[in-house]
């Protein structure tokens, strides 16, 4: 499962995340309300674990502006669960596939691996094999661990509301 981003600098401003439960599902959403204008892959792109949990990354213009995750009820539960102390700010782009340039949609089977405190209103989504990585804020709750090879290995949304409806 590879999905490449570019890591660019930020003018320091921190998209606001707007979550939201969806009450019948349990599936959780999370909007990011990015400025347009960057060149990259508009489209989507979806992660699916073997036991049926996925994840959907919503790009435009480049730019992560949405996030769509059920994985629930195989989430597992830690008693803290912390982002890393070292954050960086940055810009990610999702570039547009070079041999395929006009591709809006990619579907992964992927290792989905989640995680929350007790609390549930901080998740980790690993993706793959755990590895060495970095992480960085694309928005104000909205984190991505990447790889030495710039590649997704990880995300976090930080400060979700309870579910409506928890199980």
């Amino acid at each position: 499962m590879k999905i490449a981003v570019q890591l660019q600098p930020t003018d320091g401003a921190q998209a606001e995340v707007k979550y939201r439960w969806d009450p019948d599902t349990d599936i959780l959403s999370a909007q990011v309300a990015h400025s347009v204008g960057r060149n990259g892959m508009s489209g989507s792109v979806g992660l699916e674990g073997a036991d049926g949990s996925w994840v959907i990354l919503d790009v435009a213009d480049g730019n992560i502006s949405g996030v769509e995750v059920a994985v629930w009820p195989n989430v597992q539960q830690v008693s803290a669960l912390a982002p890393p102390a070292q954050i960086e700010d940055a810009r990610v782009v999702v570039p547009a596939r070079k041999s395929q340039p006009d591709i809006a949609s990619l579907e992964m089977k992927a290792r989905l691996f989640a995680e929350a405190d007790h609390a549930q209103r901080n998740f980790h989504f690993r993706l793959g094999k755990p590895k060495p990585a970095r992480t960085v804020r694309i928005a104000k709750d909205l984190l991505l661990d990447v790889d030495e090879r710039s590649q997704i290995s990880g995300l976090w949304l930080l400060n979700v509301p309870p579910c409506p409806n928890p199980s």
